[in-house]
């Protein structure tokens, strides 16, 4: 029988070359050369140990530390210090040097302006390398969790309102206790109960503080108010395929050379429409006058495509209708979710199927419409405007319609719609933004540019929120987040 030699994986003491670890080639090297390269000079400013104090870690190896965790999806101040004691690789960049948990964690909350600067830096030295292309810069966007309890958002008026009712239930459970105490000794449970009187006592007068604290509104695009939030009142509610959720839209631009997030900056909205022309300028010291802006139908509006012409940026937008139009998604509907398994398989009743405009014989001169009972539908005022259309309404009397047989399929809800309408709409031929932009994505290099876009930034976030494992911030507040500018292929984001 074969014998083999035994494979021991236990402890042992070795004589390791730290620097040889760091492969060329890998991310961990060019981390560790690049940084050095760098000017780092606006990190000593936090530092007041030039004559007395002990030596500080070195911000050169506190930026090479994070930048490797985040490229391996340790975000965690902890996961970080316990891979520099114990994973070859982090010891090796850090040179042995076992930064605590807490001295990451302060570094990356108080230097978030400096490391913002050499984000700059690495992009001046991408850019110097070639890898930087201005052909095409591609914006999309991804809702992420933030560490914010969505339970704790509301208005004005709803946070009054649950400190009323939690002031409420702290008198019920006083005047209860008060009746069962009757100067006997207190029960386990009455002492708890005195616990959870003083903490909603407590969460009562917080809630009755946070306006005070915070007099100002957020208002939205159309100056309605914005939900506020007592754990990150820059976060927001926002909807999501996978439910509601507390957090914030991040949006990056990737450039399609070598997808390298030239900008990335995080929004508490879930309107992307409004964050289109706010990228594009954080934008415009990377972009030349022939780049190409490309992002899909959630950022477009007529008022964002008049605001590019503006600006004089070339950029083609989907619109909602870009897919349908278009026959190369013609089979997209075998592409969705199909039901589950456990779904109601009863066969359903099917709605009744009303009359539709096409049943209708509008009349060449527009005064009247004849509907399928052959009753006549009198024009109901002057042509008005519909968005991009015009439109004529046509409307039966009431008495017409009271005694129809073909009542129940004309009407979608008999018993309460006197009668019947139909409206028809014929399409404006005034040259607007959008349809010279659905002109353009429509045409055989308008579709070859933008099927490039997926290619550009989908993989990107793919590589960032699944590979990486960084899909949500951790900390609370813009302030805190690290977030103008990446620098490097799909490996690392400014985010902590």
């Amino acid at each position: 029988m074969a014998r083999y030699r035994h494979v021991d994986l236990s402890r042992r003491l070795l004589p390791v070359d730290l620097e040889s670890q760091l492969v060329p080639g890998t991310f961990a090297h060019a981390a560790h050369h690049r940084v050095d390269d760098l000017d780092l000079s606006a990190f000593d400013a936090h530092f007041r140990n030039d004559e007395n104090g002990a030596p500080a870690h070195s911000p050169a190896m506190l930026l090479k530390v994070v930048l490797l965790g985040y490229s391996h999806g340790l975000v965690s101040s902890r996961r970080i210090e316990r891979a520099c004691r114990h994973n070859v690789l982090f010891i090796a960049i850090s040179g042995d040097a076992k930064p605590h948990f807490t001295t990451i964690a302060d570094f990356i909350s108080r230097s978030r302006d400096a490391i913002t600067a050499v984000f700059g830096q690495v992009l001046s030295v991408l850019a110097g390398e070639g890898l930087i292309g201005r052909t095409m810069f591609a914006i999309d966007g991804v809702k992420l969790p933030s560490n914010a309890s969505k339970h704790r958002s509301g208005t004005r008026a709803q946070f009054l309102a649950q400190a009323q009712k939690m002031e409420k239930a702290t008198r019920v459970m006083l005047d209860r206790h008060q009746e069962n105490d009757a100067g006997s000794r207190e029960s386990q449970a009455e002492a708890r109960s005195l616990e959870r009187v003083e903490r909603m006592k407590r969460d009562a007068a917080q809630i009755r503080q946070w306006p005070k604290d915070n007099p100002n509104d957020r208002k939205g695009t159309r100056g309605t108010v914005r939900k506020s939030n007592r754990t990150d009142n820059e976060s927001a509610k926002m909807a999501t395929d996978k439910g509601v959720i507390q957090g914030y839209c991040a949006v990056a631009v990737v450039e399609s050379a070598h997808q390298v997030i030239i900008e990335a900056s995080a929004h508490g909205t879930g309107a992307e429409q409004e964050l289109l022309l706010p990228v594009n300028d954080a934008c415009a010291p990377q972009r030349t006058a022939g780049t190409l802006i490309t992002a899909d139908a959630g950022y477009h509006s007529e008022a964002n495509l008049a605001g590019l012409a503006v600006r004089n940026i070339d950029a083609l937008i989907a619109d909602n209708q870009m897919r349908q139009r278009d026959e190369r998604f013609a089979d997209r509907a075998k592409h969705t979710q199909k039901r589950s398994p456990l779904h109601n398989k009863a066969r359903q009743a099917k709605k009744p199927t009303l009359f539709s405009q096409e049943d209708f014989v509008i009349a060449e001169d527009l005064s009247h419409a004849i509907c399928p009972a052959g009753k006549t539908l009198p024009r109901n005022g002057k042509q008005y405007r519909l968005g991009d259309y015009t439109a004529i309404k046509f409307r039966a009397a009431p008495e017409t319609c009271k005694t129809c047989a073909l009542r129940p399929a004309c009407l979608r809800k008999p018993k309460a719609t006197p009668s019947r309408q139909v409206v028809v709409l014929t399409r404006l031929p005034k040259d607007t933004h959008t349809q010279r932009m659905r002109e353009r994505i429509d045409s055989p290099q308008g579709r070859e540019q933008y099927g490039e876009r997926f290619d550009t930034v989908e993989p990107v976030f793919g590589n960032v929120r699944h590979n990486k494992g960084l899909d949500r911030f951790t900390l609370r507040g813009q302030k805190k987040w690290i977030g103008n500018g990446s620098c490097s292929p799909s490996s690392t984001t400014s985010k902590s």
